[in-house]
């Protein structure tokens, strides 16, 4: 069984998600999602899983991860985690060991993705382009493309969260302004993440003249989608116009008119309001792209492991380097 299992692992800012995947019959088995914060490394977690697997151990595995391009050492900027892919590999005995970026493994997931994974935001058209790229929110901002080279799928990693982001009304140019003397540099996953909801969320209540309560981003979003706080209600709708144009720009920058998917913790939980905030019109509002990007396809993913799919069909070369 271990010579056609591999085992795969989903590690974001706030949550870890590991399964075993069966290459033979596609399913996935042993699924566990584990709260980051409650363990003190990856290690730990893989540790803690292997301990209630009643199963084969595997040899072979794909670990998607939210850092930055690397080497053999991992390092995860939002958590201060960090690992050696060649140490793990060789401490749980695993023969072949790639690891990707989290959302480099969402863009491999994307053509094993069926209708009901997938919620459409944008119809678009028939296009001949095939780049696709998916970003998102959740503790950070990530991105990726996906192209097909000679038939083959090859997923590209990006950092559009460390991107710079431009203010589209009045009300985003005030909240720049407000951030600009304490962090200089506005760039995206600052504001388009689920501490970026809580900072829109402070900023417009204090432009306001109003007092910011203490409030988690699940408690903003929340206040925002049942209309109970004005002020979380103006925090998601800036959040989903600036996300609409960091989605466009990196659209533009990586030529992904194929299909844009968006992933990330956050959206999911807010498609409605998305579908009636100015999303859409802020990623086509591009000027002269405005007519180009009109014409391409936008869905969001709404299956539940993503990352999970995209590490269990990301090719494993030979060395078992990433």
């Amino acid at each position: 069984m271990a010579a056609v299992t591999r085992l795969t692992a989903d590690v974001g800012g706030t949550n870890t998600r590991i399964a075993l995947y069966d290459e033979l019959s596609g399913d996935f088995r042993s699924v566990a999602t584990f709260v980051n914060r409650d363990h003190g490394s990856l290690e730990d977690i893989l540790k803690t899983w292997r301990k209630d697997l009643n199963e084969d151990w595997p040899h072979r595995g794909c670990i998607a991860a939210a850092a930055p391009p690397s080497g053999d050492e991992v390092v995860m900027v939002n958590i201060g985690w960090s690992f050696s892919r060649s140490a793990l590999a060789k401490q749980f005995g695993l023969h072949q060991l790639r690891w990707l970026n989290d959302f480099q493994a969402n863009a491999h997931s994307l053509p094993y993705l069926g209708h009901e994974d997938v919620e459409q935001l944008h119809p678009g058209t028939k296009s001949d382009h095939s780049k696709l790229a998916t970003a998102g929110p959740g503790t950070g901002f990530g991105g990726a493309t996906l192209q097909w080279v000679g038939g083959t799928p090859i997923a590209i990693d990006a950092e559009p969260g460390h991107a710079g982001l431009s203010p589209g009304t009045e009300l985003e140019a005030a909240i720049f302004s407000h951030f600009l003397p304490e962090h200089g540099d506005i760039y995206t996953e600052l504001l388009v993440s689920g501490s970026g909801l809580v900072r829109l969320y402070t900023a417009i209540a204090q432009l306001r003249g109003a007092t910011p309560q203490s409030l988690s981003p699940a408690e903003v979003s929340r206040r925002g989608l049942d209309g109970s706080d004005v002020h979380c209600v103006q925090a998601l709708e800036t959040f989903c116009a600036l996300l609409g144009s960091a989605c466009g720009d990196f659209v533009l920058s990586n030529g992904a008119y194929g299909g844009l998917f968006i992933a990330g913790g956050i959206v999911p939980r807010m498609q409605d309001f998305l579908k009636q905030s100015s999303f859409i019109a802020r990623l086509q509002g591009k000027g002269l792209m405005q007519e180009h990007l009109a014409r391409m396809p936008v869905r969001l993913i709404v299956t539940e492991h993503p990352g999970l799919i995209g590490a269990a069909h990301a090719p494993l070369n030979a060395t078992g380097e990433s």
